[in-house]
């Protein structure tokens, strides 16, 4: 009995310090922190600035009516074919023909005002002739009456009638020649009524003042246009669209890093996989406000020799502003991340950071005081045995994703900390801080 109480005893007594040291092992692989970690690249880093805008063609001109009418015909593009949206025209190509019926017999009465001005300019020359030839006579008839003078062989009446015949004639003379000033009007006044009706009898044909591509046709054919105070709108024409804009809308807050000549990349939706280049033609300084937003438009000249680009497509834009090629990067979180209190901080001497301060404050690390310098950062670098360590970097510049680094003792491939992993054990025993609590009981 003896033995076997004491064979009993240390079977109990084994068990409880097996026991023991599990639990002592459980409990150090819990306060053992495990940390998610991220390597220092190498690459490329582009800061830019995003915004949307829309393709816009780089000159568009827009073919109106000056004539009222009905809309008889369209004319044929290059292709021979009748003209419609995304025909090519040359310049004079016939676009359209409104109904010219009243014109043309508005051209028609005007051209026989003409001939009638000059038929009356004619008789007006004709008449001054005439006038002239009777001055003639009344002059040589005073002449003769002024020799005899009044006498037994010419009496003082017939010597009053030559010298006013004469003074007749002479007036009658200067009327003739304000008659033939009056028909030179007339005829000219009849000539440009008569170019008038003929300009707007041209009008009724409609034709491409430029060389390009119809985007837009907004009549058809039986439709009347009508002619007021402002032209109607027939056609739009974009003069070329191997060049093409993008009108970007760009906050105010950005507007000042915006430059002409600024190189500039953009998608659309319609090709996702395609980067288009371009570069900032100029600034526009009519700014829009949005529901207190002000926003300045930005035109963006690009290349579209290819013609894949189509006018009024939605465009993603990038600005670039500052392209650095083989630097080294990380993560943005490893520069936000710092350890608790009481984690294994290898080189803080287990202080868990707390000698570390923010960047702008006096910083301290292995108790040496050093500068604020607003460019400096702080990364932890993972170590054998679950030890972390801090590294002193500066900090450059930043696209939002990754940020560029340099320092003493960094170097490529080096594991940084970005966040710290959570084990199934301590999920399970956290609270959720909404789980709401009952007055002497747990939470649930």
């Amino acid at each position: 009995m003896r033995k076997r109480t004491l064979v009993v005893i240390l079977l109990l007594a084994a068990l409880a310090l097996g026991a023991w040291i599990y639990l002592r092992g459980r409990q150090g692989q819990q306060a053992a922190p495990s940390y998610r970690t991220a390597r220092v690249e190498r690459g490329d880093l582009l800061v830019s600035i995003s915004a949307t805008g829309t393709v816009e063609p780089e000159e568009v001109v827009d073919v109106g009516a000056q004539v009222a009418g009905q809309i008889l015909s369209f004319g044929t593009d290059s292709h021979g074919k009748v003209v419609d949206y995304g025909s090519l025209v040359e310049e004079g190509t016939v676009l359209a023909r409104i109904d010219d019926s009243l014109y043309s017999a508005e051209a028609a009465q005007a051209e026989a005002q003409v001939h009638s001005a000059r038929a009356n300019l004619q008789r007006a020359e004709a008449d001054l002739e005439q006038l002239k030839a009777k001055l003639q006579q009344a002059e040589r008839d005073w002449k003769r009456a002024q020799k005899l003078g009044p006498s037994e062989a010419l009496s003082q009446a017939s010597y009053d009638s030559y010298q006013s015949a004469y003074e007749v004639a002479q007036a009658n003379l200067a009327v003739g020649r304000a008659a033939v000033l009056q028909a030179k009007a007339g005829v000219a006044q009849a000539e440009a009524a008569l170019r008038r009706a003929q300009r707007n009898l041209g009008y009724c044909t409609i034709r491409s003042p430029v060389k390009g591509v119809i985007i837009d046709r907004r009549v058809n054919i039986g439709q009347t246009v009508v002619a007021s105070l402002n032209a109607p709108s027939l056609f739009l024409i974009a003069r070329d669209l191997r060049r093409i804009q993008v009108w970007v809308a760009v906050n105010e807050a950005d507007i000042g890093k915006i430059r002409p000549g600024q190189p500039v990349s953009f998608t659309v939706d319609a090709f996702p996989d395609q980067v288009f280049r371009g570069e900032v033609g100029k600034v526009r300084l009519n700014a829009s406000m949005t529901q207190n937003v002000v926003t300045y438009t930005v035109e963006v000249v690009a290349d579209n020799s290819d013609s894949r680009l189509l006018p009024y497509l939605s465009a993603n834009v990038r600005f670039e502003l500052e392209n650095r090629q083989g630097v080294l990067l990380v993560p943005n979180a490893a520069l936000r991340w710092k350890p608790q209190p009481g984690q294994n901080a290898g080189a803080l001497g287990g202080d868990g950071g707390k000698s570390h301060r923010e960047p702008g404050a006096s910083k301290e690390v292995r108790g040496v005081s050093r500068v604020p310098d607003k460019d400096l950062g702080m990364l932890w670098v993972a170590e054998n045995g679950g030890r972390i360590r801090p590294l002193r970097v500066r900090v450059g510049l930043s696209d939002g994703l990754k940020t560029e680094v340099s320092g003493e003792g960094l170097a490529e491939g080096m594991e940084v900390v970005v966040g710290q992993q959570v084990s199934a054990g301590q999920a399970k025993g956290q609270v959720s801080p909404f789980t709401p609590s009952f007055p002497g009981g747990r939470g649930r």
